[in-house]
């Protein structure tokens, strides 16, 4: 039998009396500040366009407030939470790991820093039908935990093409650095990937008290939608050739990457990475060499 979820956002007193049930409390290392406003909530999900049948990946479910906004729109949502007192939270309230539309994975959802969790990576393949040659894709929608954020925004943008499109909440200086324009502080690997693979923009700003507990820092939400046509179609040497200039961001260019080496036209060795474009670093990661 189809089950059926309730489209009542949840409020603090709801989020308070959830963990109190359940002998939890918020966990300040993970990152965990639940989002409150019950309008950007939905505001995040009408961005993201989801609705019957797309399957969409959740990293943080928390107390589960967006996974039942998602799976009242018909999404088929795979989420995944590191909090084990969270997890079996969730499985009494939404049903067993795998009940219908909900697919709960335990434990991080990344394996070093860029590559995704075994058993994540092998249920999206198979929800997805990727693993059978198919492949519909999936779109990330989540209150990203900070510390995530930035790791499996760049691991999902640069090996995995059957991400669709990223609606996230994340801080407000991890949307900047998603948003940068070279010559800047917060230009560098994050961005230049992001732009390179998708279409960047900034869906709203929050500030700390939409969360519970309140963050030191405002936060935002971004909509990343992946392009056609990438601007490379090599992101993960991009990704590799970034992480290697950017690195060593104060230095020349000819002193991280030796004087040696050919350099297309345009990058002169004494430039710093930070001078350079995206089309300019896509450009300068073809070099052998380089990566």
């Amino acid at each position: 039998m189809a089950r059926t979820y309730c489209v009542d956002v949840q409020t603090l007193a709801d989020i308070r009396a959830i963990l109190a049930e359940h002998g939890l409390s918020p966990r300040k290392a993970l990152g965990q500040n639940f989002l409150l406003d019950h309008n950007l909530i939905r505001k995040l999900v009408d961005a993201a366009g989801v609705g019957a049948g797309d399957v969409v990946l959740e990293v943080g479910p928390g107390t589960g407030t967006l996974t039942e906004e998602l799976l009242s729109r018909g999404c088929r949502v795979i989420a995944c939470e590191l909090d084990h007192g969270l997890a079996r939270m969730l499985r009494a309230r939404l049903g067993s790991p795998t009940a219908g539309s909900f697919t709960l994975i335990e434990g991080d959802c990344l394996e070093g820093k860029h590559a995704l969790n075994e058993e994540l990576a092998r249920t999206l393949r198979e929800m997805t039908g990727e693993a059978a040659g198919a492949g519909r894709g999936f779109k990330l929608v989540a209150n990203l935990p900070y510390g995530a954020a930035s790791p499996l925004m760049t691991t999902l943008l640069a090996s995995w093409a059957s991400c669709r499109s990223m609606h996230v909440t994340i801080q407000r200086e991890v949307a900047d650095r998603l948003l940068a324009k070279p010559g800047t502080e917060e230009y560098g690997t994050l961005g230049i990937i992001a732009q390179a693979a998708a279409e960047v923009s900034l869906v709203a700003t929050l500030p700390p008290e939409c969360f519970w507990p309140r963050p030191d820092v405002t936060s935002a939400m971004v909509s990343i939608v992946r392009r056609a046509v990438a601007l490379t179609d090599d992101l993960p040497r991009l990704a590799a050739c970034c992480q290697k200039v950017f690195g060593q961001r104060r230095k020349q260019i000819g002193t991280v990457l030796g004087r040696g080496l050919a350099l297309p036209a345009g990058i002169g060795a004494s430039q710093r990475a930070e001078e350079l474009n995206v089309e300019q670093l896509i450009e300068l990661s073809r070099v052998e060499g380089v990566v």
